[in-house]
């Protein structure tokens, strides 16, 4: 997985609450077994018409989306069935972050296992990026994972992570490559328990 210290890119914003996982990567996407061109599929009962063009009105599909790497979402993030399709589909697009009040204990957990960070701001804040969104279409917003803030023009604000899954970012492993890391204390240990 990507390491993930600094990021500093333009918005998508997309002020829906409660969009599912079925929404971020419909059901019938969910034979595959892996995450290769799983972002073509992100959002695609939005992004496309039955005969499969893109819609033009959907936000994804605007010319001053493409690039960005920050999605600015509505409420409660991520509901629904879990399925890690979904962080798989958002990073396969390009996305390195989600901006909400609130995501799903699920896709937050599989978000932050498959590199994309979900960043947590009160509501306050939630309308102000979205107010800064409509005013300046492209301003870029700076994401520090180490001092865990969002950056904006006029300001910035903290988001909480859980120390181990900040280490696993900033250092771009998964649990499995972080237990890995511990490789010769394990065979050490395990050594030692040989005899006793």
């Amino acid at each position: 997985m990507a390491q993930f210290t600094t990021l500093i890119s333009h918005v998508v914003a997309l002020p829906v609450d409660n969009i599912d996982t079925d929404q971020i990567i419909p059901a019938r996407f969910l034979k595959a077994t892996d995450k290769i061109d799983m972002g073509n599929n992100l959002f695609a009962d939005w992004r496309f018409n039955s005969d499969g063009s893109l819609m033009p009105d959907f936000v994804l599909n605007k010319k001053e989306s493409q690039g960005a790497q920050i999605l600015l979402a509505g409420d409660n993030f991520g509901c629904g069935s879990s399925r890690e399709h979904a962080p798989w589909a958002l990073t396969g697009f390009g996305f390195r972050a989600v901006i909400s009040t609130s995501f799903a204990d699920i896709f937050r957990t599989n978000a932050l296992k498959n590199g994309l960070l979900p960043i947590i701001v009160g509501e306050e804040n939630h309308r102000m990026l979205f107010d800064l969104i409509v005013e300046v279409p492209t301003a870029e917003l700076t994401v520090d994972l180490v001092s865990q803030t969002v950056t904006f023009p006029s300001g910035s604000v903290t988001f909480p992570i859980d120390p181990f899954n900040k280490t696993c970012l900033l250092n771009g492993v998964d649990e499995l490559r972080y237990i890995m890391g511990f490789e010769n204390e394990i065979t050490a240990y395990e050594t030692s328990r040989q005899g006793a």
